[in-house]
């Protein structure tokens, strides 16, 4: 007869394992502890079957806890690395909760417990699925790269609205700064010409030849050079080295080209040639006024002369235009641009005769030659107005070479090259005693020729025996010695102030470039000997062109004008603007200018020491000057100045010529070597302005004592 009770065993087991869902372990520790509760079937049999039923009369997962056992809502979910020991735990806690379970009057002698009804047998649980490593959450992985895409994206954002609109007008400025290019329109500088409109200084267009040595090819470099050094009249080698500089893009090649010769080098197609429009400087009279006139460096300002003194006036003011070029620096077509128009420079007219200048040069480099003088000077001066008609020097600076000239050749030395003036300042002392009354040309003074002036002994030019002199006849024969004694009558201070007076120690007006004022010690500082010297023009220093000014003073009747270099000048519309006429001041009456006019006129006949300045059929005054020159270089006295200044015609003076020559050798007095340069200045002065003779012979006049 078959066991009715043999099945149980595995129903209990089936019920253990669904149970096994609910308790401590799960799913896995039921299947697990399925195998260990198999094992112990025989002993389940034996103990009784009251748990199982016990466990049959009440659904799965709601029967009542037993005391001390947790509730399913009081487990926690276990580990995953702790499930073999709850595995193992689950099953005896599950015996130990059946034992607890059994009816306390029943042993395991007992019959068996009435069965039930039976269970269906439980359908076989699937196997589990293998174990798979999981490297990481794909979605975890996605949202960090959404986050940084956001934030990358945050920062384009944020700096686009930054450039387009906070700032949109900084880089637009930006923008139109990089592509715009300003160029400079020079402006045309005036001319300078002499009074009559003859040009002296000139400005003419040009060009300014710039080549990109970067985008001259290497296969054609050496004809390029060829071509480029036989145009513009440079050294191949030099213009080849310019070229092979191919590491810039811009290389200067000439200033000052030809427009016809830029021309012909545009047409000649050489790769990346450039021709800027510009102006060159010519000085169409070469040496003529050279250190007057001045010149213009490469930067177009002026460098010496009248062209640095009037530079402002003369150069005008620069241009711009704004254009937009590209990467290669062309012109944009079709865009827009801003110029402004130059301002040319206005002409200056001075008052320089050409053709008088050019007589002056000319006599005194021919006498510099002749006598080996260092230099020499010749000032022609207008005596009604004392404006300056010539003013030459020799040698003078060549203006077509001024860069190889010697920078000694840059100084104009008629205006400020001084010296001791020697015997011609001797009209001064004759001045100041006239004017004081306390001599006249016909005083007579009993001259030896020397004179003790503290602890000097000074001597007049040639030895002679004591003799009586008039005044007038020491002017003419210039005798040191009669000169101090009218002097000493006057006294040192107010000849100090007829010097002032005359101009000495101050610079002139008139504009003249680079005039100095000379050295003009106070009277209170003059040595013993110098209270003697000063009188005869030794301890004093003065120019050429203080020195012309003096006569020009005596010959306008005792009105001292400050000489006059500019004539005037053009307006914006070109129309002539004459300068204003010079400062005049009196200096000494008429009638005092007038006597001293015919004491030098004396000076000039046969009995004076200026004879070879006489001009035929004009009446001629002036005076010899012979002085000790001082040797800055030396620092002591070495050599002589030679000098004669005067005026014609003496009755009616209308020009004032001045010659001087530093440092003769052949010859030193000034009635010697310089007074024919005044003669032949003097005599192609007055023909070129067409001046007359008076006609009238000069009247007798006592030039001896007792006569």
């Amino acid at each position: 007869m078959p066991d009715l009770d043999a099945p149980r065993p595995r129903r209990d087991a089936a019920r253990g394992r669904a149970e096994g869902g609910s308790r401590p372990g799960g799913a896995d520790g039921a299947s697990r502890g399925g195998r260990d509760r198999s094992g112990a079937r025989a002993e389940g049999s034996r103990a009784g079957q009251a748990p199982a039923r016990e466990g049959r009369q009440a659904p799965e997962g709601r029967r009542a806890p037993a005391p001390g056992h947790p509730r399913d809502g009081d487990r926690e979910h276990p580990r995953a690395g702790d499930r073999e020991h709850r595995r193992d735990g689950g099953e005896r806690e599950h015996r130990r909760a059946g034992e607890r379970e059994r009816p306390a009057g029943r042993s395991q002698g007992d019959g068996p417990p009435p069965r039930g009804p039976r269970r269906p047998p439980t359908p076989p649980r699937p196997p589990r699925p293998p174990l798979v490593l999981r490297l990481g959450n794909p979605r975890r992985r996605i949202n960090i790269g959404l986050i940084g895409m956001t934030f990358i994206l945050s920062i384009f954002a944020g700096r686009l609205i930054q450039m387009q609109g906070i700032e949109s007008k900084v880089y637009e400025a930006a923008a139109v700064d990089q592509r715009t290019h300003t160029e400079e329109i020079p402006a045309k500088r005036g001319s300078i010409t002499d009074v009559n409109g003859h040009a002296l200084a000139v400005t003419v267009e040009a060009r300014e030849i710039s080549i990109d040595p970067s985008k001259v090819p290497l296969k054609v470099r050496d004809k390029i050079a060829a071509i480029l050094a036989q145009q513009l009249g440079k050294p191949q080698q030099e213009i080849a080295a310019k070229l092979a500089r191919v590491d810039t893009r811009y290389q200067l090649l000439a200033r000052d080209v030809d427009p016809v010769v830029a021309a012909r080098l545009l047409q000649a197609r050489v790769p990346a040639l450039y021709a800027k429009k510009t102006y060159r400087r010519l000085y169409p009279a070469g040496d003529l006024a050279g250190s007057l006139i001045g010149f213009v460096g490469d930067d177009g300002d002026g460098l010496g002369g009248m062209e640095q003194t009037k530079n402002t006036l003369l150069a005008g003011r620069d241009g711009k235009q704004r254009v937009e070029t590209g990467r290669d620096g062309q012109r944009i077509p079709m865009t827009s641009s801003q110029r402004t128009p130059p301002v040319n420079g206005r002409d200056v007219r001075l008052t320089i005769d050409r053709d008088i200048q050019w007589a002056a040069q000319k006599a005194i480099a021919d006498e510099v030659r002749k006598s080996g003088a260092a230099s020499g000077t010749v000032i022609v001066m207008d005596v009604q107005t004392a404006q300056i008609i010539a003013m030459a020097n020799a040698p003078e600076l060549d203006l077509t070479t001024w860069r190889t000239a010697p920078d000694s050749l840059y100084v104009n030395k008629a205006a400020s090259e001084v010296f001791e003036p020697g015997s011609t300042n001797k009209v001064i002392t004759a001045a100041a005693a006239l004017e004081a009354r306390t001599v006249t040309p016909d005083t007579v003074f009993r001259v030896p020729d020397n004179i003790r002036c503290a602890d000097r002994v000074l001597r007049d030019a040639h030895p002679h025996k004591t003799e009586s002199m008039t005044f007038r006849q020491a002017m003419a024969q210039s005798s040191n010695v009669a000169t101090i004694m009218a002097a000493r009558k006057i006294g040192r201070e107010r000849l100090y102030q007829m010097l002032r007076s005359f101009g000495f120690g101050t610079s002139p007006g008139g504009g003249v470039p680079g005039a100095e004022a000379g050295l003009l010690p106070d009277y209170k500082t003059w040595s013993g000997s110098q209270n003697c010297t000063v009188a005869y023009g030794q301890g004093v220093s003065v120019t050429a062109l203080q020195m012309a000014s003096v006569y020009q003073t005596i010959a306008n009747g005792g009105v001292k004008i400050d000489p006059q270099i500019v004539a005037g000048t053009t307006d914006d519309g070109g129309r002539f603007v004459p300068s204003p006429p010079g400062k005049q001041t009196r200096v000494v009456s008429e009638t005092t200018a007038k006597e001293i006019a015919t004491m030098l006129e004396s000076a000039v006949s046969a009995e004076g020491t200026g004879e070879l300045a006489a001009i035929p059929g004009y009446r001629v005054a002036g005076k010899t000057g012979t002085a000790n020159r001082y040797d800055a270089q030396l620092g002591r006295y070495e050599g002589y100045t030679a000098s004669f200044v005067g005026f014609a015609p003496a009755d009616a003076p209308r020009l004032v010529v001045l010659s001087v020559l530093q440092n003769p050798k052949n010859g030193h007095y000034g009635g010697q070597i310089a007074a024919p340069v005044f003669k032949d200045v003097m005599t192609f002065a007055i023909k070129s302005k067409k001046i007359p003779p008076t006609g009238s012979a000069a009247p007798p006049v006592r030039t001896r004592a007792g006569q």
